[in-house]
């Protein structure tokens, strides 16, 4: 266990950029263009004799709300929370992506792996640190990143309307920032079952492909695609071009990306037409466990990342 301990620390090492500062730079940019956006607004109201202050219409609205309006402020503020994640997600999947095509490839290519196979290392835990390092490690830092760029977006929201004489902190009490959290870290465990196949082939496509490991994962389910699709428009073969796309095209090269279990049809049909609002609760998002379409990429996964680690073995680019 200390072994492969050192082994995920050793990948958090030598990919710092992707794991630790993509997302904190990242976090920073959507702050910055956040408070650019409320700077123009302030601009432009001024110039345009728009005033949101005491005397102005916000405030009396909030003096009237009821309980179900501040019940709905609240759920405003767990989305603008829940938003700072839309671009880290994004980054995210790019940072995985490009992490696992080039994670067994990198250490063929520069001759580290003589090294690592020389010590009492099997092949097996250096695969495994590699997926917990994509899986597990990467989210759990982007996660972090998130909640606390969610927060810090909450508070400048709260120093924008104070300065207009709006008592925003009976508003922000509405929120549910420990709720948001769970919710975020609670994804984390969702994200390695629906990532798996993509993870694997990725790697398999490092562990196996002697030179442009990226073209090899890419252009293989593509074109196999494409070739389904041209016998189905020339009518040769009644072949399921549609499920293709879905379960093995996108399965294998975009399930890296957190959220697309909803988007490419991996929840159960009850639970895929949710409302956005309630997509954001944990327990909703869960139900993709009953989803075989999940099931099936976890064993298909697992099945490439025994071909990735037979390849690391026996590879021999000499």
């Amino acid at each position: 266990m200390k072994t492969f301990y050192w082994l995920v620390k050793r990948e958090f090492w030598e990919h710092r950029g992707g794991f630790f500062w993509a997302p904190i730079i990242t976090g920073g940019v959507f702050l910055l263009l956040n408070i650019m956006g409320i700077i123009t607004a302030e601009v432009l109201g001024a110039s345009h004799g728009i005033s949101i202050g005491a005397s102005g219409g916000l405030k009396q609205v909030i003096a009237q709300m009821d309980a179900g309006d501040m019940s709905k402020v609240g759920l405003a503020l767990d989305v603008a929370m829940y938003s700072a994640m839309g671009l880290l997600i994004v980054v995210l999947g790019f940072v995985v992506f490009f992490y696992c095509i080039g994670a067994l490839y990198d250490d063929r290519r520069d001759r580290s792996i003589l090294f690592w196979k020389s010590l009492p290392i099997s092949d097996a835990s250096t695969v495994l640190s590699k997926v917990v390092s994509a899986t597990v490690l990467a989210p759990v830092i982007a996660v972090i990143a998130g909640i606390v760029v969610g927060m810090l977006q909450l508070l400048i929201v709260a120093v924008t309307l104070s300065f207009h004489g709006i008592n925003v902190w009976q508003l922000l009490v509405l929120a549910h920032p420990f709720k948001v959290m769970f919710n975020l870290i609670g994804y984390i465990p969702l994200y390695v079952l629906w990532a798996l196949p993509s993870v694997g082939w990725l790697l398999l496509c490092s562990a196996w492909a002697r030179n442009k490991p990226f073209l090899w994962a890419v252009a293989l389910p593509v074109a196999t695609g494409l070739l389904i699709s041209w016998f189905g428009i020339m009518g040769l073969f009644n072949l399921p071009t549609t499920w293709f796309w879905r379960n093995v095209v996108q399965r294998s090269l975009l399930s890296v990306f957190p959220g697309t279990g909803s988007l490419f049809g991996g929840m159960p049909h009850h639970v895929s037409n949710i409302d956005g609002l309630n997509a954001l609760d944990l327990g909703s998002t869960y139900q993709l466990l009953g989803s075989p379409n999940l099931w099936i990429g976890v064993v298909a996964g697992a099945a490439l990342l025994v071909g990735a680690i037979w390849f690391r073995r026996w590879r021999d680019d000499s």
